[in-house]
């Protein structure tokens, strides 16, 4: 049975991961994660388009304050599928692929009582996290009805959704991971002016978007536990019991990358709810404004995570199986492809400010002060693409306790503190400055840190296959 498993997976991976040129190679797995990700913000974006249409601020400002809980059922996601996919393309690139299934099929579980966990959670401390993230009485209800469904009613089938793609992402299937992400965008979309303009009363738009979200999530997690029983009982992603327990090292070593990604992200969202917390002391037009700059400057950094997410299986892969060569190109040109990205980014930003921030929203007050912040915002955009880029490095190094010092310090000793910072210096302003700010510093770290570890790893990967 070994032997058949493992000719399947050889069959299905081998010419991603070990023979297609490293160009070829990236250029099937990026591409599916990163047009993935672009509909992942499209969909989100399309509730701000949409709630924008209504010309109700607050109701904007709403979906706003919700975005970094709602980010942190992706950051539980990263948890068990970051940190088992990454293991899972290591453990293919020793050839041990039983180890493999009984590390997905753990992942899966952890994944799915994490989301159950936190969703309930919301659900009983609803009133103090809405107060603490900053609702206030124009605010209130709007946030409560987008969160009951988004996090409430949608937390499990949004994190088993993205813990599915990592996991079947590892095995080299970029492809169909990022069918069930790109399906579910589209039906987001969809049904949004749908539920928002046709089925829900007037001044209930903020409770349509939030259906038509939990509802596109529910539909992607069909479709991939759809994929992965046509895998077939054989395939390397399971849910079944009997691929029997991890391994006590494959556990810690699914937590050692797993803890350090959600924490990055869920400190990144921190970082949002602080600026909004600070930016809301202002008027809730800033925090309307901030909330729509947020979103549109993601769109560079999602086709970054997206060329990450594709870069992370063949570099862990290389990495175990001792191919230094390749796994040193894969790094040299997804880092330059992301730098492209970047910087075309920042110059479309600076030309087209007011239109970018015109999609969202068409109140004067608002387009002037989100088109000014978003024209300072972008200018961290390639220094933010390095610093995850490292994160993501040695997420497939398996060195957890790497990304996590990186993480934790770019976010509690950089990014939140130069908030607070800022915010006392310079006022309004100093806030959307702080970004840039506290990137300099983080990516003078980041190279750092790579540069002596750097050493080590080439040590490693010395020997021939």
């Amino acid at each position: 049975m070994h032997r058949v498993m493992k000719q399947e997976v050889k069959t299905a991976n081998e010419d991603v991961f070990e023979k297609l040129p490293v160009p070829v190679a990236l250029r099937k797995m990026i591409l599916p994660a990163v047009t993935s990700q672009l509909i992942v913000l499209i969909y989100n974006m399309a509730d701000t388009f949409y709630v924008g249409q209504t010309e109700n601020p607050y109701m904007v400002a709403s979906t706003s304050l919700i975005l970094p809980v709602f980010n942190i059922t992706l950051c539980l996601a990263g948890l068990a599928g970051i940190g088992g996919g990454a293991l899972i393309s290591r453990l293919l690139g020793r050839g041990d692929e039983a180890e493999a299934r009984r590390v997905s099929a753990f992942s899966l579980y952890l994944g799915g009582a994490i989301a159950a966990a936190f969703s309930l959670c919301m659900a009983l401390f609803m009133g103090p996290i809405l107060n603490l993230l900053g609702a206030g009485e124009n605010t209130y209800q709007y946030a409560r009805e987008y969160a009951l469904c988004v996090i409430v009613l949608g937390g499990i089938p949004t994190v088993l959704s993205n813990v599915l793609a990592n996991l079947i992402r590892s095995i080299g299937r970029s492809r169909e991971a990022g069918i069930g992400i790109v399906c579910g965008g589209l039906l987001n979309i969809a049904l949004d002016p749908l539920f928002m303009f046709v089925l829900m009363p007037k001044g209930r738009e903020v409770l349509g978007a939030g259906i038509a979200t939990c509802l596109s999530n529910c539909v992607a997690c069909l479709f991939f536990l759809t994929v992965v029983l046509r895998m077939g009982e054989k395939s390397i992603i399971t849910f079944s019991p009997r691929a029997g327990l991890a391994r006590r090292e494959s556990v810690a070593a699914i937590f050692a990358v797993g803890i350090p990604s959600a924490v990055t992200t869920f400190l990144f969202d921190l970082d949002y709810v602080i600026l909004d917390k600070l930016m809301v002391s202002y008027h809730d037009l800033a925090l309307a404004a901030i909330g729509i700059v947020l979103k549109v400057e993601r769109f560079p950094l999602n086709v970054g995570i997206g060329i990450c997410q594709g870069m992370l299986p063949l570099v862990a892969y290389n990495y175990a199986s001792k191919n230094k060569q390749r796994m040193e190109q894969t790094i040299r040109l997804s880092r330059g492809l992301g730098l492209i990205v970047a910087g075309v980014s920042v110059v479309l930003y600076e030309i087209f400010a007011v239109q970018f921030t015109h999609l969202f929203i068409s109140d004067p007050q608002t387009v002037e002060m989100a088109s000014q912040f978003l024209r300072i915002r972008v200018l961290a955009t390639p220094l933010m693409f390095l610093s995850f880029f490292t994160v993501y490095l040695f997420q497939a190094f398996g060195k957890g306790r790497i990304s996590l010092m990186l993480g934790v310090t770019r976010w509690l000793v950089f990014n939140i503190p130069m908030l607070f910072l800022l915010n006392t210096i310079f006022g309004m302003y100093g806030l959307v400055w702080s970004q840039a700010a506290a990137d300099i510093l983080t990516v003078t770290m980041s190279f750092y840190v790579y540069n002596k570890f750097r050493p080590r790893i080439e040590q490693k990967n010395t020997p021939g296959r």
